[in-house]
C-alpha cells in the first residue's frame, strides 16, 4: 500500500495521536530501544499510535507528569482512555508493536527494549488488550507505519518493508 498518497501524521518520540481521518497514515521513525504501539477499532475506524522510550513512569515521576507518553504505563493508559472516549471499544482493539531492539549504541546492561516489552504487555494484560502483531528485538531501528482507513500496519527495517 503506497504511503506517498496518504496524509503522513508523524508521532514524535514520546508522544501519542488519534486520527479517523481515511486518509490518514500515522507513522513513528527510528524505532531502536524505543516501543512503538499501535490500537486500531476497525468498525469505529479509529486508530492510535503511541512512540514511548521508557517502561514505568515511576522511574521519574516528576518527568511522567510533564511528559507522559515518555513511559510506557502512563502513556499507554491515556492512549487507551482517549481511544474510548472517541468510539472505539477494548473488546475489538487490535495492537500492535514494534521497536524493543537491543541497540548497540547507548548504555549496556539495562535491557531497555525488553523491559518495554514487558511492560507493554503488562498493561495490556490490565485492560484485556493482546498484541495481535509485533516486530520486536534484534538490533536495526524501524519505522512503524499505521494506515487510518483499513487498520493495516507496515513496518520497515534494514531496507525491507513488511506487513504485520
Amino acid at each position: 500500500m503506497p504511503t506517498s498518497t496518504k496524509k503522513m501524521t508523524v508521532i514524535q518520540v514520546s508522544d501519542a495521536k488519534i486520527s479517523r481521518d481515511p486518509d490518514a497514515v500515522l507513522v513513528t521513525y527510528s524505532l531502536g530501544s524505543c516501543l512503538g504501539v499501535s490500537l486500531y477499532d476497525p468498525a469505529a475506524r479509529i486508530g492510535g499510535m503511541i512512540h514511548f522510550q521508557l517502561p514505568e513512569s515511576k522511574m521519574d515521576p516528576q518527568r511522567a507528569e510533564r511528559e507522559p507518553f515518555m513511559f510506557c504505563d502512563s502513556g499507554m493508559e491515556i492512549l487507551i482512555d482517549n481511544m474510548v472516549q472517541r468510539g472505539a471499544a477494548k473488546s475489538r482493539i487490535i495492537v500492535k508493536t514494534a521497536g524493543g531492539a537491543a541497540m548497540k549504541a547507548g548504555p549496556k546492561g539495562f535491557d531497555i527494549g525488553k523491559r518495554n516489552i514487558l511492560s507493554l504487555r503488562k498493561v495490556l494484560w490490565k485492560h484485556g488488550l493482546f498484541l495481535k502483531g509485533q516486530h520486536v528485538g534484534g538490533d536495526l531501528p524501524r519505522n512503524f507505519y499505521l494506515h487510518i482507513n483499513d487498520g493495516t500496519v507496515l513496518i520497515k527495517a534494514g531496507g525491507i518493508e513488511k506487513e504485520l
